[in-house]
């Protein structure tokens, strides 16, 4: 452009068409930049929240919320002169499965936010004892506890009937299974000890395992007497059997 016209341009205020695309691709590349800043944003934060949100949306709730230092001692407290491996359910940042590690323990957590698996690991290996404590992706009611001796859950009581009879089902009777916050309604506790939030009541299961055979007898029982009444003839032959 001549200079001459260039000059009468800038007088009579007229911008040429190239600056003007010029302004607009700028702006159109800061449109884009804030626009990728905030989705980002936004999925990571999602990516983050989504699995502590979830578990609030199932039918049996299980938050997560961190052992105290006392829960963590009451707990190895009802570990001391045990021996076999431990899991625990939902096991949350890996405080009871790293503790009980530390105690000699082969320890395996389950629990269903990755994050916090993922945590527990980086954990375990910051403390020295990742050959020991072992972390896994996983829902509690799709895993078989029959492998441990030690069972250590930090339940809420809607899920606990439930799992009573989960465990009554899989465990061996040496087995040993140590509630936190909550008791289970039906069992009766070998020990009980701490107070408030920190109580911790620890199970035998050879005792709850008495009660499945109590119930198991009366159920036969109960079976006889409902023969006997449709004029068929019922004989014990044992404690645990019955002969018709």
């Amino acid at each position: 452009t001549p200079p001459e016209t260039l000059k009468e341009e800038r007088q009579s205020g007229c911008v040429p068409p190239t600056s003007l695309e010029g302004n607009s691709l700028k702006k159109s590349s800061w449109g884009f930049l804030v626009t990728g800043i905030v989705g980002g944003t936004l999925m990571a934060v999602y990516a983050v929240a989504t699995p502590f949100i979830t578990p609030a949306l199932r039918r049996i709730c299980l938050p997560f919320v961190p052992a105290t230092a006392k829960q963590i001692e009451n707990v190895v407290k009802m570990l001391r002169c045990r021996r076999g491996p431990l899991v625990d359910i939902g096991s949350g940042d890996g405080r009871i499965v790293i503790a009980a590690a530390k105690e000699g323990f082969m320890a395996v957590g389950y629990e269903l936010n990755p994050w916090l698996v993922w945590y527990s690991r980086y954990c375990a290996r910051r403390e020295g004892v990742q050959a020991s404590a072992k972390f896994y992706i996983s829902d509690l009611w799709k895993v078989t506890f029959s492998q441990y001796s030690n069972v250590v859950i930090f339940g809420v009581p809607q899920m606990m009937p439930q799992l009573e009879k989960k465990l009554e089902l899989e465990l061996e009777d040496e087995a040993r299974v140590i509630a936190c916050r909550f008791p289970f309604p039906h069992w009766t506790p070998a020990q009980v000890t701490g107070e408030g939030i920190d109580t911790v009541w620890a199970y035998d299961a050879s005792s709850f395992r008495r009660r499945i055979r109590g119930r198991n007898q009366d159920e036969q029982l109960g079976s006889c007497v409902r023969r006997i009444s449709q004029n068929s003839i019922c004989i014990p032959n044992s404690v645990d059997t019955f002969v018709w």
